[in-house]
């Protein structure tokens, strides 16, 4: 508080480990006007999320996959449970993203993809970020070779023709699909190299050059 920091991200390792230190941290925080965002798998049950995103003003929930044999056999775990949480964040009203990372052969399917983006429109809504980011063979993996570009591009294409209206690439650096695009006039609303910000076409929440409002926290929650 001391520094003027404005937001805190729980994140790395998975935050629900930790939990109870989070909420009284991000409690702490929304007291003196600090925003926090969990990035987290999504595999928590529904009443601790809920009493968490008091807390909260986003979250991005990493979705491994869209089959139960991924979660089963990659995760341990099972993949009902974080589309339950996915459709709870939404409905709490709390600004949700989701991250798909695309494992060659494990889940980077066409048809597995066009289920997970038909899923996403119709339980969350349209205007829900979805980030497919790039595999790097590391830690565990080692023996699948990178994520092809193409193959987040033809991803990102089926989510588009699905009806998102924001996707991006992820994990390519000066890839254009890193940028945000008017979902109207299909201009670039916000340029981003990497983590930078190279360029915002904003104009209180809405395109500089149409008006049609963006979908996003332009405006300070807890001020």
């Amino acid at each position: 508080m001391a520094r003027g920091i404005p937001t805190i991200a729980y994140t790395y390792s998975e935050p629900v480990i930790f939990y109870e230190y989070m909420y009284d941290t991000a409690m702490e925080g929304h007291d003196h006007g600090i925003r926090s965002v969990m990035i987290t798998n999504g595999y928590i049950m529904e009443q601790p999320m809920i009493d968490l995103c008091q807390q909260l003003t986003a979250v991005k929930v990493d979705l491994k996959a869209f089959t139960e044999k991924f979660y089963r056999e990659s995760c341990s775990g099972e993949l009902k449970p974080v589309l339950d949480i996915l459709v709870t964040l939404k409905k709490m009203g709390i600004w949700l993203e989701i991250v798909v990372l695309i494992v060659p052969t494990l889940n980077d399917s066409p048809e597995e993809i066009d289920q997970m983006t038909r899923w996403i429109g119709e339980n969350l809504g349209r205007e829900v970020p979805v980030h497919f980011t790039r595999y790097h063979p590391t830690y565990k993996i080692k023996n699948i070779p990178p994520t092809p570009v193409k193959t987040l591009e033809k991803a990102r294409d089926i989510a588009l023709k699905n009806g998102l209206h924001y996707v991006y690439v992820g994990n390519v650096p000066n890839h254009p699909a890193e940028n945000t695009y008017c979902a109207s006039c299909e201009k670039v609303v916000i340029k981003r190299v990497g983590y930078r910000i190279i360029e915002v076409n904003l104009n209180e929440g809405k395109c500089k050059f149409c008006q049609n409002p963006i979908p996003g926290i332009w405006k300070d929650p807890l001020a």
